[in-house]
């Protein structure tokens, strides 16, 4: 049992963030936010993968004029997933020319490397705390590695140069990332932001960088913290590198909430971000989203592509049908389906799922038993394996889960 840091409990319009709550899955849109038609679509489909908090670019007046209504058309289709805006450079003119995007928003994340230089960034800082605390919004303090605050960064390395023994450079900026973090949280407090209403992160792109910040971080807040591998890559790569850094970290019990940052291939599906953060949350056992199916890799026992087609259909099938299930059917997500390709590990695979089949691998009997919480239930045979077995797990929920 993975034991979680006490953190405090951010409130998102229903969507709670730290304390003891379940860690919270969040994605971000990559459409034009001007785009209103375009930018409900896309968070509708995150919505519906699994995304409890969306992100919307908010960088222009334009787009700061269709948060509202993007978020009206949400509500009328009962879309109630809670909307981020992100900003950075000149939020606080976007929050005051535009009061409705300031009070259609749930949160603001903020970047305090991007708030302006010089005497401007407390005061435009300061701007943006208070409209939070008029409209009595959440926000996040998100620093990022490749947008620091300069001033911060030129300070602390003229400070180490002066040292005895200096720091490395690596260590320094790893010094500005938590300071710019902690000093911002501590003063939008001043400012008169509760506690309960910030949430902190700071992202990096290498994966022992950020399981090195995240660390420290944990031990010198109780903010919650918003984990992400930053700018992770495309494919393979990034889902590589975001669950290397992130299952660390969430092994350790860091992490309130979580978004992979994907870098889509083109014409890509934006979800896929979702379904891998919920992949690995479930994978470590710290939340269930979907049944599970085990399936074998396939060997020389198993030269036909069957078992690998039906593993696929029926992954396909339970995440189409979960929708539907978790209105009908308390703790569906926990179901486990074993589609086994051959008689080696098959049967006892199979027995040790909720429901499993295992199919015949080169050579063996064209049949395929089934097994029921343990127990051999029937034999399946013929051209409509596929269907009978799908049939047999949609009543296995059915009598289980009401």
């Amino acid at each position: 049992m993975i034991k979680r840091k006490k953190t405090h409990a951010v409130d998102v319009n229903g969507i709670i963030i730290g304390g003891d709550n379940p860690i919270v899955v969040q994605s971000m849109t990559n459409t034009d936010t001007a785009d209103v038609d375009g930018t409900v679509a896309q968070v509708l489909a995150l919505a519906e993968a699994g995304s409890e908090l969306v992100r919307i670019t908010v960088d222009k007046i334009t787009a700061a004029q269709a948060v509202p209504i993007i978020r009206e058309k949400l509500d009328q289709v009962g879309c109630s997933t809670p909307l981020i805006g992100d900003f950075h450079f000149n939020g606080h003119k976007l929050l005051a020319e535009v009061p409705a995007c300031a009070e259609a928003l749930a949160k603001y994340r903020i970047n305090p490397g991007n708030v302006g230089r010089g005497k401007k960034h407390d005061a435009q800082f300061a701007l943006m705390i208070e409209t939070a605390i008029k409209y009595n919004k959440a926000i996040r303090i998100g620093v990022n590695w490749g947008s620091m605050d300069q001033d911060l960064v030129t300070r602390l390395m003229n400070e180490n140069a002066e040292l005895a023994e200096p720091k490395s450079a690596k260590d320094i900026m790893f010094d500005a990332l938590i300071m710019s973090a902690l000093n911002s949280a501590a003063k939008a407090n001043e400012i008169g932001l509760g506690k309960d209403r910030i949430t902190i992160s700071c992202k990096m792109s290498g994966v022992q960088d950020l399981i090195t910040v995240y660390r420290r971080l944990s031990n010198e807040c109780d903010y919650p913290l918003h984990l992400g591998l930053t700018e992770a890559g495309m494919g393979s790569k990034g889902i590589v590198a975001s669950t290397a850094a992130l299952s660390v970290l969430l092994q350790e019990g860091i992490g309130d909430t979580i978004r992979i940052s994907l870098t889509p291939e083109p014409g890509g599906d934006r979800t896929k971000e979702v379904q891998v953060a919920q992949e690995i949350l479930q994978s470590m056992g710290l939340r269930a989203f979907t049944p599970a199916v085990i399936a074998c890799p396939g060997c020389g026992r198993t030269t036909s592509t069957y078992f690998q087609e039906l593993a696929q259909d029926i992954e396909i099938f339970l995440r189409k049908s979960m929708p539907q299930w978790k209105q009908k059917y308390q703790g569906v997500e926990n179901l486990n389906v074993a589609v086994m390709g051959c008689v080696v590990n098959g049967p006892g695979e199979s027995k040790h799922a909720d429901i499993g089949i295992s199919l015949p691998g080169t050579g063996e009997k064209p049949v395929a038993p089934v097994y029921v919480d343990g127990k051999k239930d029937v034999t399946l045979k013929g051209e409509n394996i596929a269907e009978e077995f799908q049939e047999l797990v949609e009543r296995y929920v059915a009598e289980r889960f009401t």
